[in-house]
Order: C-alpha cells, then sequence, then structure tokens
C-alpha cells in the first residue's frame, strides 16, 4: 500500500465541502483539502437515474491517517452513505510529500 494518498468525497454544496474541508485538516487528519465544484453528477440511487450538482474535495494525506480521517468523514458528512475513496500516490517530489506527513503529525 502507499505511504501517501489522495481521499476523495461529494457533498451537496459547497459550504459542506468547505465545513468538511477544513474539519479534516484541523484535526491533522489530512495536509490539504481542495474543493472543487460545482460538478454536474448522474447517479443511480434506489434504482432510479438521477442527476444533481455536487461539490468534490480532494484531501492529501498519509497512510497511517487513512482510517481516521475516513471515520471522521462519515461521521461528519451529510450524506447517508458517503463516498470516501482512497488512491495511492505512486511518486510525488520528495519535499513535497514530507509535508504531507508534517501536516498530518
Amino acid at each position: 500500500m502507499a505511504d501517501f494518498l489522495i481521499v476523495i468525497t461529494t457533498v451537496d454544496n459547497q459550504d459542506a465541502a468547505r465545513k468538511l474541508s477544513r474539519s479534516a485538516v484541523e484535526a491533522n487528519l489530512a495536509a490539504s483539502g481542495q474543493v472543487t465544484g460545482p460538478i454536474e453528477t448522474i447517479y443511480r440511487h434506489l434504482g432510479e437515474v438521477s442527476e444533481g450538482t455536487e461539490w468534490q474535495v480532494t484531501y492529501r494525506t498519509t497512510e497511517d491517517r487513512r482510517q481516521a480521517l475516513e471515520e471522521h468523514l462519515v461521521a461528519e458528512h451529510p450524506y447517508d452513505s458517503p463516498e470516501v475513496i482512497a488512491f495511492g500516490i505512486d511518486a510525488g517530489r520528495a519535499g513535497y510529500l514530507e509535508w504531507i506527513t508534517r501536516a498530518t503529525r
């Protein structure tokens, strides 16, 4: 498993995205949280195809903070079953990766 991760979630409004981003960074669970949006989403839920507008939050974190970040996002998220997915960072500038470690301590 990668030592450094990108973790993504989406919410239905910009204020919720900002709140999730800030709370994770303040808790040292992520080095940063970038809010992107609005984005259009088409999805299947309860057997129906729907569409809506969402805001995506992209976090940079370390593997040893991943579970705590996920638990935090699920607890603070406005959705009942939120998307929380993680991707390993395969390569990055050493100084940047060191910053992620320092910022999550």
